[in-house]
C-alpha cells in the first residue's frame, strides 16, 4: 500500500467514482461500532471542517458536471483526482463517453473553467495547505508519521483518547498525568496504592492484607501482545455503504470520523489486538482477547504498531513508537507481519521495486537487533511469512465490485486495471490480468518467506526466542469453505485486496491452534484466579 498519509487521499477517489451509480431506496446499516464514549471535538471538528470544505470547493463543480451528463470518470479527470500523464493510456473505470474523450474533457473543463479548486490544485499545493485545515492536518500527520498518540499528556506513548493512535492502537492509559503508569509494566510495590500497569487490579484484600496484584498475578507469567505490521495488521477497511448508492442512509457515515482519524484502519477490530466483539457475527476472538481470557492480568497489554504502507524497508522509521522497557515491563509476544509491501507496489513495472531476499535479510536483522535492545528477557518473536496473493485474481476478477453491482458494469478486473493505470494500486503484481506478473510476484513472496524462515532457524538473541509461521491463507480458505463460505467473502470488498475482519479472526484462531500445539510456552499459564479477578474488579476498567 501507499504511505499512511497518502492512503487517506485514495478514499475521495472511491467516493467520487460512486457518483456513477444510480440512487436506490436506502436502508439503515450500522455494521461498525461507535465508540462507547462518543467522539471528541477533535474528530468532529476534522470531519465537519472537511465536509464543509469539500462541499464548498467541489460541490458546485460536481453538480454542474453531472447536470451536463458527464460520467464519474470525466468528473474525476476534470477535477484532477485522476491524474493523466502525457503519453500514458487513458485511465477510466466506466464506459467511455459517446463523444471523443478529448472533446468531452475539453467541454467539461469549459463548464468549470472558473473553478477555484482547479486553480488551487494546479498550484502544486495539497488540501492541507488551506488555512482552515493546516493546523489540524499537521497534528494528524505528526501522529501518523510517528505512530504515537496525538493526545498523550505524560508522553508515555499511551492515551485516554481512542483514535489518532490512541487506545484503539495500544492499551488505554489509566493515568495520563503520570509517565510511570501505563499498560504492560511490572507493578509498582504490588499496586498497593494505585494501578500502575492499568490492568484494573490494585489495592489490598481486607481479609488477609495481601495486595490483589500479588495474590492474583504473581507467578502467572503476564505478557503483552505487540504487532509490527502493515495495513492488513491494522485492518484497513473502507465501508461499502460509503460508496454504494443503494446502501447509503443517514447512518452510513456514523463511523466515518473514527475511520478518518484511525487512517481508515480498524485496529480495535483486528485479528491481533482487537478488543471489541466482532461486527460480522463470527465468534472467534483476537489474539489479545485470547491472552486476556487466559490470564486477566494481561488486561490492556496490547500494541498495534502497524502502518499503511509498512514494509521491512521503512519499519525503522516508526519502530521507535514501540513501548517496552527491558527492566520495568513484562515480556511480550511480538508478531512481525509485513505480509505484502515488500512485493507490492503500484508502479507500472512493479518487479524492480520489490525487496530482494538479501535486502530483506538485512532489514529484518536490523529490526531484530532493535527488539533485542528493548524487549524484556523472556519475550518471544514470531516472523510471519508472505502469502501467495494469486487467490485475489483467481477468486475476484470476474465478480462485480460494489461500484458496479447496481448496473453490472464494473468488475474487480476493471477496478484493478483502473488502479494500475493510475499507478495507485495497492499491489500491481497480484491485482493484474498478467498471469506471468502474478506468478513472478508469488515467486518473490516465497523467496522472502524462505528468508524469514532461515533467519528464525539460524539466528539467536539474548532477550527473546525466535519462531517462523507461514501465512497460510489456503488453510483459512479451506476452513471457511467447510463453513459453507466462498473464498471471495474473505477479502475487503471495496479495495479488493486486504483480508477482511472474518479472515483476520480466522487467522487469529489458526495462529492460536498452532502455537498451542508447537510452542505452548509462548502463551504463558492459564491463571487460576481469573474468576476471582472478575468477581472483585468486574470488567477491570474496560478498554
Amino acid at each position: 500500500m501507499q504511505s499512511p498519509w497518502k492512503i487517506l487521499m485514495v478514499a475521495p477517489l472511491f467516493l467520487l467514482l460512486s457518483l456513477q451509480s444510480s440512487a436506490s431506496p436506502a436502508y439503515d446499516d450500522s455494521s461498525r461500532p461507535r465508540d462507547s464514549n462518543g467522539h471528541t471535538c477533535v474528530e468532529k471538528l476534522f470531519l465537519k471542517t472537511t465536509c464543509y470544505l469539500v462541499i464548498d470547493k467541489f460541490g458546485s463543480d460536481i453538480i454542474k458536471l453531472l447536470s451536463a451528463d458527464m460520467n464519474a470518470d470525466v468528473v474525476c479527470h476534470t477535477l484532477e483526482f485522476c491524474k493523466q500523464n502525457t503519453g500514458q493510456p487513458l485511465c477510466h473505470l466506466y464506459p467511455l463517453p459517446k463523444e471523443t474523450w478529448k472533446f468531452t474533457l475539453k467541454k467539461a473543463r469549459q463548464i468549470v473553467k472558473k473553478s477555484p479548486i482547479l486553480k488551487y490544485s494546479r498550484s502544486g499545493s495539497d488540501i492541507c495547505s488551506l488555512p482552515v485545515l493546516a493546523k489540524i492536518c499537521q497534528k494528524i500527520k505528526l501522529a501518523i508519521e510517528q505512530s504515537v498518540p496525538f493526545k498523550d499528556v505524560d508522553s508515555d506513548k499511551y492515551s485516554v483518547f481512542p483514535t489518532l493512535r490512541g487506545y484503539h492502537w495500544r492499551g488505554r492509559d489509566c493515568n495520563d498525568s503520570d509517565e510511570s503508569v501505563y499498560p504492560g509494566r511490572r507493578p509498582d510495590n504490588w499496586d498497593v496504592h494505585q494501578d500502575s500497569n492499568c490492568n484494573g487490579i490494585w489495592g489490598i484484600d481486607p481479609k488477609d492484607g495481601i495486595p490483589y496484584e500479588k495474590k492474583f498475578c504473581e507467578g502467572s507469567q503476564p505478557r503483552g501482545i505487540i504487532l509490527l505490521g502493515d495495513s492488513a495488521g491494522a485492518h484497513f477497511h473502507i465501508s461499502p455503504e460509503w460508496i454504494t448508492a443503494s446502501q447509503m442512509s443517514l447512518n452510513s457515515f456514523i463511523n466515518l470520523p473514527t475511520a478518518l482519524t484511525d487512517e481508515l484502519d480498524w485496529p480495535q477490530l483486528s485479528g491481533v489486538t482487537g478488543f471489541l466483539d466482532s461486527t460480522v457475527g463470527i465468534k472467534k476472538k483476537s489474539i489479545y482477547l485470547r491472552l486476556w481470557k487466559r490470564n486477566h492480568c494481561n488486561h490492556r497489554d496490547y500494541q498495534n504498531i502497524s502502518r499503511n504502507g509498512a514494509s521491512s524497508r521503512n519499519l525503522k522509521k516508526f519502530i521507535e513508537s514501540l513501548s517496552r522497557n527491558k527492566t520495568l515491563d513484562y515480556p511480550a509476544i511480538i508478531l512481525y507481519a509485513m505480509i505484502g509491501n515488500d512485493v507490492c507496489n503500484g508502479k507500472s513495472d512493479p518487479v524492480p521495486a520489490m525487496t530482494t531476499p538479501e535486502k530483506l535479510y538485512s532489514n529484518v536483522m536490523q529490526t531484530l537487533k532493535h527488539l533485542n535492545s528493548h524487549l524484556p528477557d523472556g519475550s518471544h518473536v514470531i516472523l510471519y511469512g508472505l502469502p501467495d496473493g494469486t487467490f485475489l485474481w483467481d477468486n475476484l476478477h470476474n465478480r462485480y465490485h460494489p461500484l458496479g453491482q447496481l448496473n453490472k458494469d464494473v468488475t474487480y478486473a476493471h477496478l484493478y486495471s483502473f488502479l494500475n493505470c493510475l499507478q495507485v494500486s495497492p499491489c500491481h503484481g497480484w491485482m493484474s490480468s498478467n498471469k506471468t506478473l502474478r506468478t513472478l510476484t508469488s515467486e518473490r513472496a516465497e523467496q522472502l518467506s524462505n528468508t524469514l524462515k532461515k533467519i528464525a532457524t539460524s539466528e539467536k538473541f539474548t532477550n527473546f526466542d525466535l519462531f517462523y509461521m507461514d501465512f497460510a491463507f489456503h488453510e483459512i480458505i479451506q476452513e471457511w469453505q467447510k463453513r459453507g463460505g466462498q473464498p471471495w467473502q474473505l477479502i475487503e470488498p471495496v479495495d479488493g485486496f486486504h483480508p477482511n475482519e472474518v479472515a483476520l479472526l480466522l487467522f487469529a484462531d489458526r495462529f492460536w491452534e498452532k502455537v498451542q500445539l508447537q510452542w505452548p510456552q509462548i502463551l504463558g499459564k492459564e491463571n487460576p484466579f481469573n474468576s476471582q479477578i472478575k468477581q472483585v474488579f468486574g470488567d477491570q476498567g474496560g478498554h
